[in-house]
């Protein structure tokens, strides 16, 4: 991966294809482990606190 300080997710089966993150203090991007050099998504900090905080939320059937 390129100039960002990426962090492997913690939620990262051994093996399979991970998330990467990179954070600083005005943008947030995630990449795959599969292709690093593929597609990079940006987001906020913000908006991407929001996500994890949807995804840790439990389900209701």
């Amino acid at each position: 991966m390129t100039e960002h300080a990426w962090q492997k997710s913690s939620y990262c089966a051994q093996g399979g294809s991970c998330v990467h993150v990179a954070a600083s203090q005005s943008t947030v991007k995630l990449t795959e482990s599969a292709d690093p050099t593929g597609l990079i998504l940006h987001t906020t900090p913000t908006a991407f606190a929001a996500l994890t905080r949807a995804l840790k939320q439990p389900r209701h059937a």
